[in-house]
């Protein structure tokens, strides 16, 4: 049977990243693999280049109706509808750590008979992730942190981020927010891995200096006072069982305290696990900034996709990194996905 790959429109806003560009599509055609695109209003790749790799072009949001042996292929969250998902989706759905949101998202996996190979858990032999945004995510993290802290040192509170053409222009808007200014120090937990090292990027780019610890400086378990000697902290780290506190709710009062912003790059701060105690919900685009306390401030940004602020150029890299695992869609019983299809037995079957 020909694996029928659907690739649908992203329906969050500020969302026009997408998981496979024109390039992959030819490889996955030339491979067996039918790939229906759908159009997009929003995709930051155009149309015209799938239609000319050999994909069928379909409706904007059709996959509701789409073959019911099709894999429905998107990067963020589905309209929350309640609706049952009959079909087998590839997507990031956050649902298994005991997030409230990812639990409604299984229930309705399971309502319909529907499988989540979630992107987030699409991973190696070795346990390490396919692919990952991480990079872009680190870099586009730091500079709303960077942006939220000039808007403090000149009295206010963050106002809306928006994408960029390029990292080119992205370090451009940061050089004149920052101008007359002189630069913070920012410390960069996770800084070995993907997020840490795009976040580290930016700061260098910008000529903020930068702490960078990873598993050996917190591998006491905390408490860790450093983190509030630093003007901005970066969390690049994702929220795990046993993972230690960085920034206690005591915080926001300690008069020792010179931290003002905290750039939650990882961006998880339902979960029971979060190492963040200070703030309880994600921020946006429209408001990338939650003041959590007034005298001295503290601000808290967690912008849940980050990467969207350079849609091209993140796309085009995450896909690439991709691209491999798409092209075994043959063999779902196997390999990362079906380590991912056992990933959701497991915790669907915990509902």
């Amino acid at each position: 049977m020909t694996v029928h790959l659907w690739v649908r429109a992203e329906q969050r806003p500020h969302e026009e990243r997408v998981g496979v560009t024109p390039e992959g599509v030819v490889a996955l055609v030339a491979a067996g693999i039918r790939v229906s695109v759908e159009e997009s209003s929003v995709r930051a790749i155009p149309i015209e280049g799938y239609r000319k790799a050999g994909a069928e072009i379909v409706a904007e949001n059709s996959w509701p109706s789409a073959p019911k042996d099709a894999i429905v292929f998107g990067l963020k969250e589905l309209p929350e509808d309640g609706t049952p998902l009959p079909h087998r989706h590839i997507m990031f759905g956050h649902a298994f750590k005991g997030q409230p949101a990812g639990q409604v998202l299984l229930k309705r996996f399971k309502a319909g008979g529907g499988t989540l190979y979630d992107l987030e858990y699409l991973v190696g032999e070795d346990g390490r992730r396919v692919a990952a945004f991480g990079y872009w995510a680190g870099y586009a993290g730091a500079a709303v942190s960077l942006k939220c802290w000039a808007a403090q040192q000149r009295g206010g509170l963050c106002g809306p981020v928006r994408k960029v053409a390029s990292r080119a222009a992205l370090l451009e808007q940061l050089e004149a927010e920052l101008k007359g200014l002189s630069r913070p120090r920012a410390l960069i937990i996770g800084a070995l891995g993907r997020v840490g090292t795009g976040a580290a990027d930016l700061c260098t780019a910008m000529g903020v200096q930068v702490t960078r610890w990873d598993m050996a400086e917190t591998a006491s378990g905390g408490p860790f006072p450093e983190v509030l000697q630093h003007e901005i902290f970066l969390n690049c780290i994702l929220a795990r069982p046993g993972c230690p506190v960085f920034v206690p709710a005591t915080a926001k009062t300690d008069p020792a305290r010179r931290l003002t912003v905290i750039g939650d790059i990882a961006c998880d701060p339902t979960s029971d696990f979060s190492p963040i105690k200070v703030y309880d919900r994600a921020t946006d685009w429209d408001a990338p900034a939650l003041r959590v306390h007034d005298a001295p401030p503290l601000d808290v940004t967690a912008i849940d996709n980050l990467p969207s602020l350079m849609p091209v150029e993140s796309s085009e890299d995450y896909a690439a990194q991709l691209l491999p695992s798409l092209l075994t869609l043959t063999d779902l019983s196997s390999g990362v996905w079906g380590r991912a299809k056992a990933d959701y037995d497991r915790h669907s079957a915990d509902l």
